[in-house]
């Protein structure tokens, strides 16, 4: 019998990880998502994308390849700004972000380090509460901070948060160097019919750019992203097939004709409105209902 008040950190994360196959969906399960990316350069936002998105996947088992997707992910609608024609989004990384961003998921992608040392430096805060849940507060603070909610009698991770502000050199192009400045990642997760599902991830970072020769600050780019989950669907009757699923290169050269009226009646857009700022930044190039027609 676990006798929890002494329990440290490391044990109850452990005990956590352990538990992930009973407490995540292991049979198929299809989510209804709303997800934007926004670019900032110097400041001044330059460009956002939104689509709502369906997402299929088979659950939680732990996957051979921990850096390979394995959900099958559609997109519905896509709308973009004018900003992706911007000389800076070059600047930025052209992959699929959305794939990049559902990677992020430490708890299905198994992420967490597994050696012994990891779980000796890990922290037990006060018990607190979490959504109505009673949760365990487990934390790190080194290189990076992780602070990780564990629900109290499941064990089940609802929530967790990571930060890394460690410089690192990413890639050369065109005189420039880029280093990494910062890194934030929140995954959150709600129950549904006895088990926990993804609810919401977001992840925040920032990339400066350098003169390679002189080491010149040259400009700083910064890249929001996020996914809110809107349905949950477990053991669905439809699938993703490969002919509808996403592909994997940028969302901008995959969207499809802006379809108004979905917008326009699409509650989520509601839920979640954009910053003044972002608005005001992005209409300096015209109305935004306007660039996403793509005139």
């Amino acid at each position: 019998m676990l006798i929890s008040d002494s329990l440290n950190g490391g044990e109850i994360l452990q005990i956590a990880l352990s538990r992930i196959e009973q407490n995540y969906p292991m049979t198929p399960y299809l989510l209804d998502g709303f997800y934007r990316d926004i670019k900032k350069v110097g400041g001044t936002y330059i460009s956002l994308l939104e689509a709502a998105v369906k997402i299929y996947d088979e659950g939680y088992r732990e996957p051979r390849n921990k850096f390979k997707l394995h959900e099958r992910v559609a997109l519905l609608e896509v709308r973009r700004s004018m900003g992706y024609s911007s000389k800076f989004t070059t600047y930025f990384d052209q992959d699929n972000l959305l794939e990049d961003l559902l990677l992020h998921n430490s708890i299905k992608y198994r992420h967490f380090p597994s050696e012994q040392i990891f779980f000796n430096s890990l922290n037990r805060e006060r018990d607190s509460y979490y959504n109505g849940h009673e949760v365990f507060v487990v934390s790190l603070r080194c290189e990076y901070s992780l602070t990780t909610f564990v629900e109290k009698g499941t064990y089940a991770i609802i929530h967790t948060e990571y930060e890394s502000n460690q410089e690192e050199v990413l890639t050369k192009k065109r005189g420039l160097e880029s280093k990494f400045v910062s890194l934030k990642r929140v995954i959150d997760f709600k129950p549904f019919e006895g088990k926990y599902y993804l609810n919401y991830i977001a992840v925040d970072s920032k990339v400066n750019w350098y003169d390679i020769k002189t080491k010149e600050l040259k400009f700083e780019t910064e890249l929001s992203q996020s996914l809110l989950i809107n349905e949950i669907i477990p053991n669905p009757t439809e699938r993703i097939t490969t002919t509808e699923k996403m592909k994997n290169y940028g969302l901008q050269y995959q969207d499809l004709p802006y379809n108004k009226e979905f917008w326009d009646n699409y509650n989520v857009i509601k839920e979640s409105p954009l910053d003044r700022k972002v608005i005001d930044d992005l209409e300096k190039h015209g109305a935004l209902d306007k660039q996403f027609k793509g005139y």
